[in-house]
């Protein structure tokens, strides 16, 4: 695993789907730094989102941890992923970064049999998940439930102009790390 020596501020550097390999390799690198005892983790966050289960994993477990969270979005942040950004006590955008939201789906494998109990399980479970991403939307920015709705219905894409106009961040400015920055990149086999 990694080793940074313990300072003031580490910048992590996370671009990829969120999914249980990810997610995991995140958590552990983090819960190696709150182990050392770093006070302040900087995220850099990529993400074409993906499984709401593993998001809301990575949340919690940052809204947990003992050090100042500052997430900046490098890139794209969709999907579940907003939910992960919101995370942050600091948030920030690079000026062409972009935020999209769109209701909870999921994919069916084929052959299916589409019989009701298993159609109103799913749709239960939908609710549920855009229920807890709406709730974590409206606690961290200044956006209400009906303006959550038509962000999950619209499904489209918004600027960090939008984004720091409703409080999904606090600044839009580039990243700046310092000479001699700890910078941890985690890469994953694709």
């Amino acid at each position: 695993m990694l080793a940074p020596t313990v300072t003031d501020t580490v910048y992590v550097s996370f671009s990829a789907e969120i999914i249980p390999k990810t997610a995991e390799s995140l958590i552990a690198l983090l819960a190696t730094l709150a182990n050392q005892k770093v006070p302040h983790v900087y995220l850099m966050l990529s993400t074409p989102g993906g499984a709401v289960m593993s998001g809301l994993n990575i949340y919690n477990v940052l809204r947990g941890l003992p050090f100042e969270l500052t997430v900046h979005n490098v890139g794209n942040v969709d999907s579940i992923g907003n939910a992960i950004f919101l995370a942050g006590s600091k948030r920030y955008a690079c000026p062409h970064s972009t935020f999209m939201f769109h209701g909870v789906g999921f994919d069916i494998q084929s052959p299916i049999r589409l019989e009701e109990k298993f159609l109103r399980e799913r749709l239960d479970s939908l609710d549920a998940d855009q229920r807890r991403i709406g709730q974590i939307i409206e606690e961290r920015t200044q956006l209400g439930g009906e303006q959550v709705n038509r962000l999950f219905l619209e499904a489209q894409t918004k600027d960090a102009t939008f984004a720091v106009g409703c409080g999904i961040v606090h600044e839009i400015r580039d990243v700046q790390i310092p000479p001699g920055g700890p910078v941890v990149s985690l890469v994953f086999q694709r």
